[in-house]
């Protein structure tokens, strides 16, 4: 039967709507509660949304009883604080699952590569219902930090980089990519993050705000490239070396999150 998919993602799997003007909203980000949570690079999160409403950031399956990312419980307390925040993530009409905002730690280029990852969302999704994919909507201004996105984790060649200025929204499908964000800054980066479930809904949310399926890449210095790509295989093999060294052999990048 095969999953309900979005069409306007089929070519290239990612999605740029038009920007939100997100300086007119308060910073409610600041006020919600964060629970230490390890993602790509030093990060915590608030969870808008749980499997059971409880303040913490598992995965569903890893719940009793264990279920797909779908049906998220709100978590009142930062649901109370953050209701612009709830609303942005409703706003589609597309079944949610996880929804929180993650706050991470100024890195390099070549920390970004090394933290590469495709996430689990649709274990346990039940064949013939909608793909789950994910939102990322930019709080702060991080007009120099760059989403990556690669189809081939070793291969710079399909590597898509989207800069992440305040109101920046993207909708990914991030079992398909590769991703991690190099944020070249010196506070932390915030953004609201949603799993949503494809199907009509959101296939209108993303007509009604002007998806775009393409992004011109800007082309990187190409020494600062080959030493940054230099930099993240030297610290995959030292990974793989002292696993070795441990007799265990390491069976790939798994989601950080699961």
């Amino acid at each position: 039967m095969g999953y309900i998919r979005s069409k306007a993602m089929e070519e290239t799997g990612y999605i740029v709507l038009d920007s939100y003007d997100q300086a007119k909203d308060p910073q409610e980000w600041l006020d919600i509660e964060y629970v230490d949570w390890k993602s790509s690079g030093v990060t915590r999160f608030a969870p808008i949304t749980s499997a059971f409403g409880e303040m913490e950031c598992n995965g569903f399956w890893n719940h009793t009883p264990p279920r797909t990312d779908k049906d998220g419980v709100w978590v009142q307390a930062n649901l109370d604080k953050a209701p612009i925040l709830a609303k942005r993530a409703q706003e589609p009409g597309a079944n949610i699952g996880r929804c929180r905002v993650i706050e991470l730690q100024p890195n390099e280029y070549s920390d970004s590569l090394y933290n590469l990852h495709q996430d689990d969302n649709n274990r346990l999704n039940p064949d013939g219902t909608g793909w789950i994919v994910r939102s990322f909507f930019n709080l702060t201004d991080d007009k120099d930090s760059i989403m990556i996105l690669r189809e081939d984790r070793f291969d710079p060649s399909t590597e898509i980089r989207i800069p992440l200025p305040a109101g920046t929204q993207l909708i990914l499908d991030t079992q398909r990519f590769w991703h991690a964000v190099w944020h070249n800054g010196d506070k932390p980066r915030y953004c609201l993050i949603t799993s949503w479930e494809s199907g009509p809904e959101l296939d209108a949310y993303i007509a009604k705000h002007n998806g775009k399926s393409h992004y011109d890449v800007k082309p990187l210095d190409p020494a600062f490239a080959a030493e940054s790509e230099a930099k993240f295989l030297a610290r995959v093999e030292a990974r793989r070396a002292a696993l070795a060294a441990k007799g265990i052999v390491e069976e790939g990048v798994k989601d950080p999150e699961a």
